[in-house]
């Protein structure tokens, strides 16, 4: 993925530091751009990857503005070298310009979009256009990745759902949000997006399920709970709701159980029934408990043109979270 057939060499580039982290300023064709550089997808089996999938649009988008000629500046793309880059000066008294040696490829960490749109230009125009770099010499994985997220939630927004997806190993919610929408046991695999963009049959997205995540574990005793036990108590509850409501899970369209204001409200009152199964001292969860109160619901209309037409908003999902409730719980609403 990241290796180099020969050893490219990039001129007049400027070296220097920045906070204390060897960098280099220069420019290169954007032909050699392309072989030069690699991404690191989100779902790299290593763990270690960030980038989302290319937009189709945004780089269609950057192709037109680049069309529209010498107006069309843009900024430097960012690259960790991955000390797989060489420096050599050309002379001894100017020891930070020279040439980078590059024996591999450097991983891109922002313009991705648009080396897409650059690519996309050179083919149609078949010309050639020089693109500003600036490559830190060396970043570990975990550096290159928090320089990523910083930068994007900070400056232009790689949207929270990607942040979150970054934070899964240092942010209890974030993993167990995340392990909802990789599983494949899991009913929100199919209608889950981990990137933040919905699209036809993914409307569900990894902050959305946070947000219901928080709602969800909000007792102290689940919060309490360690990570691996959390998925599993909310994997059981949904998986529950899905196989009693299995046409209605499905279909977003017909039907609103999965649409957000309603997860919301099932969370709410999920809160409500996991303070009952989850015991004091957090050593016992009583399973069967959650399938009764689910079963309760059975008679529960989710259709899109029923009692939940209008509902929306937090105020929608604290209203119907009390009409779940009391078919979940019928003497405490008597």
């Amino acid at each position: 993925m990241n290796t180099l057939l020969k050893q490219h060499v990039i001129e007049n580039v400027l070296q220097y530091k920045m906070r204390g982290k060897v960098a280099y300023l220069g420019h290169v064709a954007a032909t050699d751009a392309l072989q030069i550089t690699y991404v690191k997808p989100y779902d790299l089996s290593s763990g270690k990857g960030y980038q989302r999938p290319v937009d189709s649009k945004r780089a269609n988008d950057f192709a037109l503005y680049l069309s529209k000629g010498d107006n069309s500046l843009f900024t430097p793309i960012l690259l960790n070298a991955e000390a797989k880059w060489d420096f050599v000066p050309y002379d001894k008294f100017r020891p930070s310009y020279g040439r980078l040696l590059c024996k591999e490829k450097a991983s891109l960490m922002d313009g991705q979009h648009r080396l897409g749109g650059i690519k996309k230009y050179i083919q149609e125009t078949n010309s050639e256009i020089s693109i500003p770099f600036l490559a830190l010499h060396y970043l570990d994985e975990d550096e290159e990745i928090q320089l990523f997220d910083t930068i994007n939630t900070k400056a232009k927004g790689i949207g929270v759902s990607l942040s979150r997806y970054l934070r899964r190993h240092s942010d209890d919610l974030s993993w167990v949000s995340t392990e909802l929408i990789l599983r494949s046991d899991s009913p929100f695999n199919n209608i889950g997006t981990i990137t933040g963009k919905r699209n036809a049959g993914r409307h569900v997205t990894l902050q959305n399920l946070y947000k219901v995540l928080e709602l969800l574990t909000k007792n102290v005793r689940v919060s309490s709970l360690a990570k691996e036990e959390k998925l599993m108590l909310c994997l059981f509850y949904f998986n529950a709701l899905k196989e009693n409501f299995s046409q209605e899970w499905m279909d977003y369209k017909e039907y609103r159980i999965t649409h957000i204001v309603c997860l919301n409200a099932l969370a709410i009152a999920g809160a409500e029934v996991f303070s009952k199964v989850v015991s004091e001292d957090t050593k016992q969860i009583d399973y069967n408990r959650i399938l009764k109160y689910v079963k309760k619901l059975r008679k529960f209309d989710w259709s899109s043109t029923g009692i939940l037409k209008y509902i929306k908003g937090l105020s929608g999902s604290k209203t119907l979270a009390s009409d779940l409730m009391s078919y979940m719980f019928p003497d405490k609403y008597i």
